[in-house]
C-alpha cells in the first residue's frame, strides 16, 4: 500500500511512519522540513505546509491512503493559527483525497473534542460535542473531525477518526518535557485533590491503532464514518502517575497543591490579561489546563477493540521502563517549540 502521512516528523507521526515502513508499505511523509532519519527509512519526504492547499493536494497524488496527524496543539494561541492548520489543513487533505480518488483516510483527532470542563468517567463515542469550548484546540479539532466523518462515502472515500488520549513515550518533545521543565523550575502544582483518574496511551500503541484503522477501512463497514477513543485500556491515577514520571527523571514528587476552583479563577484572570495585552506566550494557567488536570477523563474503548481489533500491545509498565531508558540515554529531554 502507498500511504501519505501528514505530520510525519511529529511525535506520533514518526512512529506511524516507522510501523508502516517496517511492514513494507511505501510511505510518503508530508512535513515542513527535511528529516534525515525518515529518509534513511526509505520514506519519500515531501516538503510543504498543511495550510498550503496546493502543496497538500499535490502530496496526495499517487497514494492509496492518507493518515492525517498534522495539527497545532496547545492550550493557547491565536484563532487563525488553530483554524488554518487544524480545520483548513484537514479540509485540504479531504479535497486531495477526492481529487486523486484516494479510498482511505484516517484522521488523528482528540478526546478533548468531547470535553466541557467536567469529569468524564467511562464515556463512549456517543458523548456529544460540548456547548462551550475552553480553548481553540479542541474546538478546531472537533470541527475538523466532523468534516472528516461527514466526508465518508461508501465505495468512494472511507474515513474514520481516532481519539488517543495523552500520548506518551520516548521521543516526546511536548507533554512530558514541558511537565519536567515546570517541575525543575518549581512551577508544577497539583490541581484539585489529586484523586482524579485519566486515560493515557503509549505512543507505539497509538501508532498501531492507526494502521489497524487503515486496514479496516478497506471494507468501510463498520469503521467508516466513525470516531474511536483509544487508551491503554485502564486509567491511571493522574498525579501519582505524574510523580512516577518525575521520579524517572530524578525529580521529587509534586508537593504543592491548589484547589480546582482557585486554579480556574487564576486561569480566567490570566486569559483575560493575555487577551487584553495581545501576548502570544502561553499563560502558566488556563481554564482548560485547570480542568484537564483536576477532573476524571477516561473512556470506554470497547468500540475500538470490537471494530479495529485494537489491544494495547505495550503495557503501561513496559512503556514506563522504555521511558526510563530514554531518559537515561537522552539526559534531559528538551521541549520543542514551533
Amino acid at each position: 500500500m502507498k500511504v501519505l502521512v501528514t505530520g510525519a516528523t511529529g511525535f506520533l507521526g514518526r512512529y506511524i511512519v516507522e510501523q508502516l515502513a517496517a511492514r513494507g508499505d511505501y510511505v510518503r511523509g508530508f512535513c515542513r522540513r527535511r528529516d534525515e532519519a525518515l529518509e534513511k527509512l526509505g520514506v519519500d519526504v515531501v516538503l510543504g505546509d498543511i495550510t498550503d492547499r496546493a502543496a497538500v493536494v499535490a502530496a496526495c497524488r499517487g497514494v492509496d491512503a492518507v493518515i492525517h496527524t498534522a495539527a497545532v496543539t496547545g492550550v493557547w494561541g491565536p484563532w487563525d493559527l488553530f483554524y488554518s492548520t487544524n480545520v483548513l489543513g484537514t479540509r485540504y487533505v479531504i479535497e486531495g483525497c477526492r481529487e486523486h480518488a484516494i479510498r482511505r483516510l484516517v484522521y488523528t483527532s482528540s478526546p478533548s473534542v468531547t470535553f466541557d470542563g467536567t469529569s468524564q468517567c467511562g464515556v463512549d463515542e456517543s458523548a456529544p460535542y460540548p456547548k462551550r469550548w475552553l480553548c481553540y484546540y479542541p474546538q478546531t479539532k472537533a470541527t475538523a473531525e466532523q468534516e472528516v466523518l461527514t466526508a465518508h462515502q461508501p465505495g468512494i472515500l472511507h474515513t474514520c477518526a481516532l481519539r488517543p488520549h495523552l500520548i506518551w513515550g520516548p521521543r516526546d518533545r511536548q507533554i512530558i518535557p514541558r511537565m519536567l521543565e515546570r517541575a525543575r523550575r518549581g512551577r508544577l502544582k497539583r490541581i484539585g485533590d489529586g484523586t482524579n483518574r485519566v486515560d493515557i496511551i503509549y505512543v507505539e500503541n497509538a501508532a498501531a491503532a492507526h494502521l489497524l484503522a487503515l486496514d479496516r477501512l478497506a471494507d468501510a463497514a463498520p469503521v467508516g464514518g466513525r470516531p474511536y477513543f483509544l487508551s491503554q485500556g485502564t486509567p491511571v491515577a493522574c498525579w501519582p502517575w505524574i510523580d512516577e514520571v518525575l521520579a524517572l527523571s530524578g525529580l521529587p514528587p509534586v508537593k504543592r497543591a491548589i484547589p480546582l476552583r482557585a486554579a480556574w479563577g487564576v486561569g480566567t484572570v490570566l486569559e483575560g490579561v493575555w487577551k487584553l495585552l495581545g501576548w502570544q506566550s502561553e499563560p502558566i494557567m488556563t481554564r482548560f489546563l485547570a480542568a484537564q488536570m483536576a477532573t476524571d477523563h477516561y473512556f470506554d474503548i470497547s468500540a475500538a477493540r470490537r471494530d479495529l481489533g485494537y489491544e494495547p500491545l505495550v503495557s503501561t509498565a513496559e512503556g514506563m521502563r522504555r521511558l526510563r531508558e530514554w531518559f537515561a540515554g537522552e539526559g534531559r529531554p528538551q521541549v520543542t517549540r514551533a
